[in-house]
């Protein structure tokens, strides 16, 4: 009998039938390496996509990122020597998205924007010059605000005048402006960029702003400006109204937070759809004024819900002791929270305006 070597013991496999049918060698693979020159491989013309800023530009020629804004998310930036960038504050990225809203570009024709109200002291002049002030401040284009009030209207005094011309001496010297600079000659400036057309303010003219003194302000201020604001008059009836309404891209229809204010604006907006001008009530964009006296007696949720079965946006206005005086308005002098209501409200009215036409 065959022993085991005590040697092999400790390797020896158990004694398997193997079925010589079933059973394969085991066949080896041969791995042949190849050398091509690299000479010898066609490489194909690389496209323009190829050509990114990451593979071509520096790292001194990238721009660098902002910090952020906001106090504790700078703080993070800083203690982590700005390997960690915790993005803006809440409050910081809300302004940018308004911004953003408010600066889209306008390509083509000059856009028309009317801010009525049939009733006065509810804010309309002064909503008309925020509203010029919050669009002219952020957009990269020119704002004009005119007053069309053929009652002597006050927009002109909410800013530091640079000029006693008004909407008069503009359509009396019509045909000597040829140039931008003759345009503004007659207009003052805000700090804001935005430029102001005083009405009439002689009490001894002899003839009254009308339609045909409107069109020609109007023509000559669509050769300069992208965006025209028209401070109107309460009369609905007006020639001036009808040929503001005609012109207009978008309405901004001024209420007070009173009972009998907020009727006046409803039927405002029903004599615009009754008169030819349903898609301008439609898209209209209602400012309302919350600083006005009774607005604290009402529940303004439910006015904002009436408002929105006939409107396209309703802003409020918060109240402002900077505005209340009535005397000049310095924007960034405002109350933060106004000058956000501001930017919304300049926001919805360029988010109505016309887009660009393709082509």
């Amino acid at each position: 009998m065959h022993e085991t070597p005590p040697e092999e013991a400790a390797i020896a496999l158990d004694d398997v039938p193997v079925d010589p049918v079933i059973a394969k060698p085991v066949e080896q693979v041969v791995t042949t390496t190849i050398s091509i020159p690299a000479e010898s491989v066609a490489v194909g013309p690389e496209t323009p996509a190829m050509l990114t800023p990451d593979r071509i530009v520096s790292s001194r020629g990238r721009e660098k990122p902002q910090p952020p804004e906001g106090r504790w998310q700078r703080l993070v930036y800083e203690l982590t020597f700005h390997g960690y960038h915790p993005g803006d504050a809440k409050p910081v990225r809300s302004r940018k998205s308004l911004e953003q809203r408010i600066a889209r570009r306008l390509d083509g024709p000059t856009r028309f924007v009317a801010v009525l109200s049939r009733k006065g002291g509810v804010g309309k002049t002064t909503v008309s010059m925020l509203l010029g002030m919050a669009l002219a401040s952020i957009r990269e284009d020119r704002v004009v605000a005119i007053d069309a009030n053929p009652d002597r209207g006050t927009l002109a005094e909410r800013i530091a005048k640079t000029t006693e011309e008004t909407v008069r001496d503009l359509v009396d010297h019509a045909a000597e402006i040829h140039a931008f600079s003759d345009f503004q000659r007659r207009v003052s400036r805000d700090e804001t960029r935005l430029d102001v057309l005083a009405s009439d303010t002689n009490p001894n003219l002899q003839h009254e702003f009308d339609a045909d003194d409107y069109a020609t302000v109007a023509d000559l201020a669509k050769r300069f400006y992208s965006i025209v604001l028209t401070d109107c008059g309460t009369g609905m009836i007006h020639s001036v109204m009808k040929a503001t309404l005609d012109r207009a891209d978008q309405l901004v229809v001024v209420s007070g937070g009173s009972l009998d204010e907020a009727r006046l604006t409803s039927e405002t907006i029903s004599w615009l759809e009754n008169n030819g001008y349903e898609e301008l009530a439609r898209n209209a964009v209602v400012a309302l004024n919350t600083a006005t006296q009774g607005t604290d007696l009402l529940i303004l949720d439910e006015l904002e819900e009436h408002f929105a079965s006939r409107v396209r946006d309703i802003v409020r206005v918060p109240y402002d002791p900077l505005l209340a005086t009535g005397a000049t308005i310095r924007f960034g002098a405002l109350k933060p929270l106004t000058q956000e209501s501001i930017r919304e409200l300049a926001a919805s009215v360029v988010d109505g305006l016309p887009a660009p036409e393709a082509g």
